[in-house]
């Protein structure tokens, strides 16, 4: 019966090379096996995003180990956790097997936090076959500390519905393509006003490092209205049909019903489906079974509407 508005801010950082030493050893940095899910409805759920977990790796070793980033990539979609991130690096040859150890060490550091929400994670360190350039030591502390810095997850929960996310971020892709550094955020909020103030934030995280910054269009919530007459239809409904009672619920996340009421604000609405698991990752599916309680559903409550607007 309602939703979040969202928005998505982009950032856009120039780079160039700069030779690296030869006496440096190179690696790839993977982190993989995590759930990632929808950026709204999975956003409280307390799942790791790839990208965040990778770049305390490449902090650390920024302080520690004279770390040099020739790439830094993961995720995909705006509207989806990053379940993946790989960094190429490279460290002193002499501080190699410290740098191994302390990898190993967060590897495990890592499974400690997140025993239930991220069970698969892996933190995974190969060498690779060097590599003759790598970001300037200042351009890299710039962007591993913005990255550090930005906030991703749940930023308020809502006053007004009980264990409802009002307002949140998503930290959702980085890539390297034709000397540029392209990260892409999203933000979500029910309440339109706070939509805009994480969008600045974010924003502001990155001018402060020279990044361009570019919120897009985004698109509106959609107000809950707990006295819908086509929601008590379909909530009577569904109890007649089911002989259990249905509940209506706002979601954290976009639905085409908040551009409906933009253009129809006096239109009554619900917005109703299968049911969805795993939504915006590769492990998306529908429940079979919902799909005929949704057909006989929707069939029952075209029988009552037309009646009951005569």
């Amino acid at each position: 019966m309602g939703c979040a508005g969202g928005t998505n801010t982009a950032i856009t950082i120039p780079y160039t090379f700069e030779k690296l030493p030869n006496t440096y050893k190179c690696y790839e940095l993977t982190i993989k096996g995590l759930s990632g899910g929808h950026s709204g409805d999975d956003i409280n759920k307390g799942r790791e995003n790839a990208l965040k977990l990778c770049n305390r790796v490449l902090f650390e070793g920024l302080n520690n180990f004279e770390l040099k980033l020739n790439e830094f990539v993961g995720g995909n979609l705006s509207n989806a956790i990053p379940r993946e991130a790989s960094a190429k690096i490279a460290v002193p040859a002499e501080k190699s097997q410290k740098f191994e150890k302390f990898v190993e060490e967060f590897y495990a550091t890592a499974k400690k936090e997140l025993p239930l929400t991220e069970p698969n994670t892996i933190v995974e360190l190969k060498p690779i076959e060097p590599f003759a350039e790598a970001l300037p030591n200042s351009e890299t502390e710039k962007l591993v500390k913005a990255l550090t810095a930005v906030p991703h997850g749940v930023i308020r929960m809502a006053s007004d519905i009980p264990n409802f996310v009002e307002t949140s971020s998503n930290l959702a892709a980085i890539k390297m393509q034709n000397n540029e550094i392209l990260i892409t955020t999203s933000q979500r909020s029910s309440i339109e006003s706070r939509k805009f103030e994480v969008a600045n934030q974010i924003a502001a995280t990155f001018q402060l490092m020279g990044a361009k910054t570019k919120h897009g269009d985004g698109y509106p919530g959609w107000t809950p209205n707990v006295n819908s007459p086509i929601l008590k239809v379909f909530l009577d409904t569904f109890k007649r049909l089911y002989n259990e009672e249905g509940q209506a619920l706002a979601i954290h996340a976009g639905l085409e019903c908040g551009l409906i009421s933009e253009k129809y604000p006096n239109m009554d609405m619900v917005s109703y489906g299968p049911t969805m698991r795993g939504v915006h990752s590769p492990d998306e599916r529908m429940e079979i079974a919902a799909v005929e309680r949704f057909w006989d559903l929707t069939l029952e409550v075209l029988k009552i509407v037309p009646r009951r607007s005569e």
